[in-house]
C-alpha cells in the first residue's frame, strides 16, 4: 500500500455518507486524508477483521469474497463504489485488488464523530475561525478533534470547549506556566512552539522534557490532580495559545473522558493483556507497589509515551487517584486505552509487594 495524491472536497462529495456533509466540514476532513494505492492481488482487508476503518474504492476493481465464493466485484467510479466496502464489523468479506486500485480510508470513529457534528450543527470550522480571529487557521482544531480522546467527548461539550476558549498572543521567552504555581488553565497551541522544562535540586536551570507545537496541549495535570504545576512552559517563538479555564476543563473534558475502574474490573483488564502503570515517584514505587507494575512518574510521562504500547490497555494508579487520573487523561488524549484505579493503591491490596 502507498499514499498518493491528496483528497479534495469534490472527490469526497461523490462518496456516501460524505455527500451529505457541509462544505466546511468536508474540507476539514479532506485535509486529513490521502488517496492510497494497492497493487493487484493484495488485500485491503480480510474476512473477520475488526479494525475500525472505512474504505471506498476510487479506481480499479476490487473483489469481495466470502470464504472461497466471490460475492461482488466493485469498480471505482461505479454506483456501487459510492458506498463503503463491507462496513459491518467484523468484516464479512475479504477485499482483494484485481488490478491496481486507488482507495480512500478514514478512521471509522473520526468519520462518525464528524458526521454527528455536521448533522447537529455543532462543528462549523468557519464559525470557529471567525470566533478566534484566525491566528494559525483551524489546523490546531482538526488536530485536536482527530485524537482518540475527543471521539469520546459529547458533541455539545466540544462546541462549548471551543466557544469558551480564550485566545492569547505570546512572545518568545514568555513563561506561560511556572513550576510550583497553582493550576488555572488548560492550553492548546494554535501557532508557534513551546518548551517544557522541569527544575530539580541538581539542575536549577531545568531539564528539557519536551517541545510542543501546533495542536499540542498542556496544563491538564495540575487541574485534575489539584497539585502544583510540575513543570515550566516557555514560548520558544512568538505564537498564539487557546486556554480553557479550570472549571470548564474539568466539566467539559476531564469528566467525560475518565474511565474509572474498581480493583476487580482492573484485574480483569490485566488478565486480558493489560498493564499496571504507577505514576508515583520512584521512591514511592520502591517502597510499595503493585506486582509487575511499570513506573513512570507523572511529570515524566509525556517524555516516555514512545516507550508505551498503544495496543495495550493501561490501568493507571497512584495513592489516591489524583495523579493517576491526570496520567490517564494524558494517555487517553494521545490515543492510548487507559483506566484509573478507583481508590488508589490501597484498593489493590491483593497484589501489593514490599521490598525484601
Amino acid at each position: 500500500m502507498s499514499e498518493g495524491r491528496t483528497a479534495d472536497v469534490a472527490l469526497l462529495r461523490k462518496l456516501s455518507p460524505l455527500d451529505g456533509m457541509k462544505n466546511d466540514n468536508l474540507a476539514a476532513l479532506a485535509r486529513k486524508v490521502a488517496i492510497s494505492e494497492l497493487a493487484a492481488n493484495r488485500n485491503l482487508f480480510k474476512e473477520g477483521d475488526t479494525e475500525r476503518r472505512t474504505f471506498w474504492v476510487l479506481s480499479g476493481m476490487v473483489e469481495l469474497r466470502e470464504g472461497e465464493r466471490t460475492v461482488a466485484m466493485i469498480r471505482g467510479g461505479s454506483p456501487e463504489a459510492r458506498s463503503p466496502l463491507s462496513s459491518k464489523l467484523p468484516r464479512r468479506q475479504t477485499a482483494r485488488a484485481v488490478d491496481t486500485v486507488e482507495y480512500l480510508v478514514v478512521d471509522a470513529d473520526l468519520l462518525d464523530m464528524m458526521i454527528t457534528w455536521d448533522q447537529t450543527g455543532t462543528y462549523e470550522v468557519s464559525e470557529l475561525q471567525a470566533q478566534f480571529g484566525g491566528g494559525g487557521g483551524d489546523d490546531w482544531m482538526t488536530t485536536l478533534l482527530q485524537t482518540k480522546a475527543f471521539h469520546r467527548i459529547p458533541p455539545a461539550n466540544i462546541q462549548a470547549i471551543f466557544m469558551r476558549m480564550q485566545r492569547i498572543a505570546c512572545r518568545t521567552g514568555e513563561v506561560i506556566i511556572q513550576q510550583g504555581t497553582e493550576g488555572d488553565y488548560f492550553y492548546a497551541v494554535v501557532s508557534g512552539k513551546c518548551v517544557v522544562t522541569r527544575e530539580t535540586p541538581l539542575n536549577r536551570e531545568g531539564i528539557r522534557l519536551a517541545e510542543l507545537t501546533v495542536g499540542d496541549t498542556f496544563g491538564e495535570e495540575a487541574l485534575i490532580s489539584e497539585a502544583k504545576r510540575n513543570a515550566t512552559i516557555t514560548m520558544l517563538t512568538d505564537g498564539v495559545l487557546m486556554r480553557l479555564s479550570k472549571q470548564d476543563f474539568r466539566e467539559l473534558m476531564n469528566e467525560p473522558l475518565q474511565q474509572w475502574v474498581t480493583y476487580p474490573e482492573a484485574r480483569a483488564i490485566i488478565d486480558r493483556g493489560g498493564r499496571w502503570l504507577d505514576v508515583r515517584l520512584p521512591s514511592e514505587f520502591q517502597n510499595l507497589a503493585v506486582e509487575k507494575a511499570l513506573n513512570i512518574p507523572l511529570y515524566f510521562i509525556r517524555l516516555k509515551l514512545a516507550s508505551l504500547d498503544r495496543n495495550v490497555p493501561y490501568v493507571v494508579y497512584c495513592d489516591t487517584g489524583r495523579r493517576s487520573s491526570a496520567g490517564a487523561f494524558i494517555l487517553l488524549e494521545r490515543g492510548f486505552d487507559a483506566y484509573v484505579l478507583r481508590g488508589g493503591l490501597a484498593s489493590a491490596e491483593p497484589e501489593l509487594r514490599r521490598p525484601a
